[in-house]
């Protein structure tokens, strides 16, 4: 690592990446010798961050060469397209009729008015669509829509897999279908909520958080780069807050339809498609290796048991 003149921020090589990454590499052997199961899933996760951060950083460079406001929209559009993929493939344990598109409507109503304002308006940056704070803004706020819309997506399912007595008595008595989900879509938000509640209250008394400390290490005033974390801190749980509730009603009026009558039709507990496929080419893999592995033991077996009759 150089120190670079003037006090900036020191140049990182791919030799301080390699280096950090040690540490998750002794996390995964630590994994591994106590049995965990969770050696392989840190090894995937840190390999995607590592190919992902390398393919936006390339993205991005462009993007901000060209500052072309129709770029900044199609990749803000993008990362909207990819959260909702991300919930979809590889976060929701359940998954109902209309997911994809439910996800993605709760992600875009949420991220794309508060980023466009709050860039804008509460931290007065002209044009709103600059692409060194727009295009980051919206990275951080649909990444923390993710795992609230996955939690009340995954409750709401569960509920109705589990619990669906408690529904169909509320309808059964005469009940309204906003009347019979109410109970499961305040638990819901609280537990999607939760999270982000508890972090905005402890950060800055036991937590520094990343975009301050980024911004100090990059050299801007404290006070500045404290008052930048609120407003950043404000519009992500504004965000989560958006697409948690429109995520969570829109799960509710599809499983529920217009008759007021349950369809688990269109619930589907099983996994995605791709991991299907993903478990039967390992699956023919592991018989292929397995088949490979028989031939070559049983000339030399044959071949031992010859030698040993032979002596």
């Amino acid at each position: 690592m150089d120190n670079t003149p003037g006090g900036e921020q020191p140049l990182l090589t791919w030799s301080n990446v390699a280096l950090a990454l040690s540490f998750v590499a002794f996390d995964a052997v630590l994994s591994s010798a106590y049995r965990l199961g969770i050696s392989s899933s840190l090894i995937s996760a840190a390999l995607r961050c590592i190919i992902q951060l390398s393919v936006m950083a390339l993205v991005l460079e462009k993007i901000f060469k060209t500052q072309d406001p129709l770029g900044v929209a199609g990749l803000a559009l993008l990362l909207n397209l990819l959260g909702t993929v991300e919930i979809v493939v590889n976060k929701c344990k359940r998954r109902h009729k209309y997911i994809f598109f439910s996800s993605f409507i709760a992600m875009l109503c949420a991220t794309a008015p508060v980023s466009i304002i709050g860039t804008r308006f509460a931290m007065s940056i002209i044009p709103f669509w600059t692409p060194e704070q727009f295009i980051p803004i919206v990275g951080m706020l649909s990444g923390n829509s993710i795992s609230a819309i996955v939690v009340s997506i995954d409750y709401v399912l569960k509920e109705f897999v589990e619990n669906r007595d408690k529904i169909e008595v509320h309808l059964a008595f005469g009940g309204s279908r906003l009347e019979a989900c109410r109970p499961v879509a305040k638990q819901a938000l609280r537990l999607a909520l939760t999270p982000m509640i508890s972090q905005m209250s402890v950060i800055g008394m036991i937590s520094i958080p990343g975009t301050m400390t980024g911004s100090i290490l990059g050299g801007a005033p404290v006070a500045q780069a404290a008052r930048l974390q609120m407003v950043l801190m404000f519009l992500i749980s504004s965000v989560v807050v958006l697409s948690s509730i429109v995520a969570t009603g829109s799960a509710l009026m599809i499983v529920i339809d217009q008759d007021h009558r349950i369809r688990m039709d269109r619930i589907d507990s099983s996994k995605f498609i791709l991991w299907k496929y993903k478990e039967r080419l390992f699956e023919k893999l592991g018989e292929f290796g397995s088949s490979v592995l028989d031939r070559v033991r049983d000339p030399l077996h044959k071949r031992g048991q010859i030698r040993l009759g032979e002596q």
